[in-house]
Parts: structure tokens; sequence; C-alpha cells
């Protein structure tokens, strides 16, 4: 069976946002791009990793030597998203892994996410030690992936906006 991709390339918006009081939110990154949204649920340590790995990509991008890209050190102020999530928030899935990459042939910034996957086989031998070591034999093709193209100045915004999300959480010492 083919791969479902929910493909945005260039899309209008792309944001981590949440649903719920601090303490119960679900956090989710959305997509829009027209008429079409698409959400896939993360956990909040993905998002501040996510948010992380982004501004580090974009760094080493900025420190390329004879770099052609214009990469900002911050998020252009016309970039900028404060506005909650489209509604309704309906994912796709539940992000299991995320990856990032560089596009250099458009300059984008390429994030996808996968769902998680609980069919991996999964083959139990005993090592020279006589200890169990459980060893992945087959990775399955991922039934859907999130993929989403958005170039350096919108990838600064993506990372300002989901570090403010994720640090309005419960502070220290909240139950």
């Amino acid at each position: 069976m083919p791969t479902i991709v929910h493909g945005f390339d260039w899309p209008e918006r792309l944001v981590v946002g949440t649903v719920g009081r601090p303490g119960e939110r679900a956090f989710y990154l959305q997509a829009r791009d027209g008429k079409r949204v698409t959400s896939v649920a993360l956990e909040k340590e993905q998002s501040a990793v996510l948010a992380d790995k982004v501004a580090e990509l974009l760094d080493e991008v900025a420190t390329v030597e004879d770099n052609r890209f214009s990469v900002p050190e911050a998020a252009p102020s016309e970039l900028r998203d404060a506005a909650p999530l489209d509604q309704p928030v309906e994912p796709e899935f539940r992000a299991g892994a995320l990856s990032l990459g560089f596009d250099p042939a458009t300059a984008q910034v390429v994030i996808e996410a996968y769902p998680i996957e609980e069919e991996l086989e999964v083959l139990t031998e005993t090592d020279e030690d006589g200890d169990e070591v459980e060893t992945v034999v087959e990775i399955p093709e991922p039934a859907e992936v999130f993929q989403v193209k958005i170039p350096v100045g919108s990838a600064r915004a993506f990372v300002e906006r989901t570090r403010e999300v994720v640090a309005a959480g419960r502070r220290p010492g909240d139950a």
C-alpha cells in the first residue's frame, strides 16, 4: 500500500499550538495552505526538541562558507504568528518520529512527521554473554507522512512561536 503524504510546499502557515489548559494541553503541529489544513499530534517534548533542532539547522546553514542563503538571526516581524490553531483540530495521526533537513535547491527547511508504528518485527536473540538482545528486523513503510517545506525566515518564526508555546505551560511548582 502506498504511503499517504500530507505534503505542504511553501504553506501559508506552519505552527505548533495547543488545545486545553496548562497541565492538560495537547500539542499539535499544523500546516495550512488555502482551505487545506492538516494537524499532527505531538508531545510537548517533541515540540521543544523540534524547535531547538530547527534553530540549530538554521544556525549551521548561516555559517556555511560561501553561503548563498540569507538566514535571518531572528524572525522577521511580518512572519510572526500568534494566532490560535485553525479549528477544528483533527489530527491525522500522533507523531512517533520526526525528521529534519534542508533543501539547498529551494533554501527550505524540510520537516517530516511519521506516525507511531506499533508493528515492528522484532527478533530476540541471545548474545555471546547469554544476554537476550532485541533487534528490529524490519521497519515497515509508514502508512502516512506529514511533510512541510518552509523558507528560512518562516523557519525562524516557527522556532520562536514553538518556544513560546512550550514555555506557556505550567509554571515550576504548579500541580
